[in-house]
């Protein structure tokens, strides 16, 4: 086991402006960036998490550089993979209620609680590689160096869920009276400066949204809730500090050389510790929704 003290679970106080830059307003170099890293992490969109980071332009690129060759191997896919598993697996001890008879009785007909499904399974595979790049990020930026080999063999297929449904975010500006209290309240409970990617999707539907919130705000945060996020952030540190290889050849100088010409290196390092606390909770609670939504007779799957 790698010692977490070298990159302690940390909430940065106070949390720190981010600058996304969103998909529609990329050109260029970084919409070639953004053109890669869905393709090759098998996502359907950028995560607000690496729209910060393109904010930082020779952070990114270095930082993309660099972990192109590593996201496309087969470590790093049996490592998001395997901390799926944890997490699902670990937020049973969470005792979600059960939610489809609820949905049933408000009136959703099977195609769309299957919709629903297969957005929260889009996210629970996605959100994955995102936490592991964050780690990776904070450690280097923070002058730690990658203790992996500089060779790994390539992952092979799709490791993406097979489903098709349309990627539709309700934004706050969209979105009637109730669910912006939902999204306030939402940030209120996490501590989030905004609103996640996720909780926008499936707000979508905004009555399972609600009813689904007002069960997952009665755990998150406490200590059995923090306790799988803690064991998220030390599974992740591990991976990146000496489990995963570092085929790009990423090292702690050149990435905070590169960061060091965008901004002064502390606030692309502040920047970096709010996406790398946030994530593991972020999956928690993703997972929890998800095996929520699964039937009683049936054991969600983990790819």
């Amino acid at each position: 086991m790698t010692d977490t003290t070298t990159l302690p679970r940390l909430k940065p106080t106070p949390l720190p402006s981010i600058y996304p830059v969103p998909e529609y307003a990329v050109e260029g170099q970084r919409k070639v960036w953004y053109a890669e890293m869905r393709d090759d992490l098998q996502v359907p969109w950028m995560g607000v998490v690496t729209m910060a980071y393109a904010h930082y332009p020779h952070f990114f690129a270095e930082l993309w550089r660099g972990l192109r060759p590593l996201v496309r191997s087969r470590p790093f896919v049996e490592a998001f993979q395997s901390n799926r598993a944890f997490a699902e697996d670990a937020v049973r001890g969470l005792n979600p209620p059960a939610i489809l008879p609820r949905l049933a009785q408000a009136g959703y007909a099977p195609r769309e609680i299957g919709n629903i499904r297969d957005i929260v399974e889009v996210f629970s595979h996605g959100n994955q590689p995102y936490v592991i790049i964050a780690t990776l990020a904070r450690f280097l930026l923070e002058g730690n160096d990658m203790a992996g080999g500089g060779t790994a063999p390539v992952f092979a297929g799709r490791h993406a869920p097979d489903v098709t449904v349309p990627f539709v975010l309700m934004e706050a500006h969209h979105a009637d009276e109730p669910t912006r209290a939902v999204y306030e309240d939402v940030e209120r409970v996490l501590e989030l400066p905004f609103v996640n990617t996720d909780y926008r999707a499936f707000a979508r539907w905004p009555s399972y949204w609600a009813a689904a919130w007002s069960d997952l705000r009665q755990v998150a945060g406490t200590p059995a809730h923090e306790a799988i996020c803690s064991a998220l952030h030390d599974r992740c540190l591990e991976q990146a500090s000496i489990r995963l290889p570092n085929p790009g050849g990423l090292s702690a100088d050149t990435l905070r050389a590169a960061a060091a010409k965008d901004a002064p290196l502390d606030e692309v390092i502040h920047m970096s510790r709010l996406f790398q606390w946030l994530l593991p909770g972020l999956i928690t609670n993703v997972a929890y929704l998800r095996v929520q939504l699964a039937a009683s007779s049936e054991k969600p799957a983990v790819s």
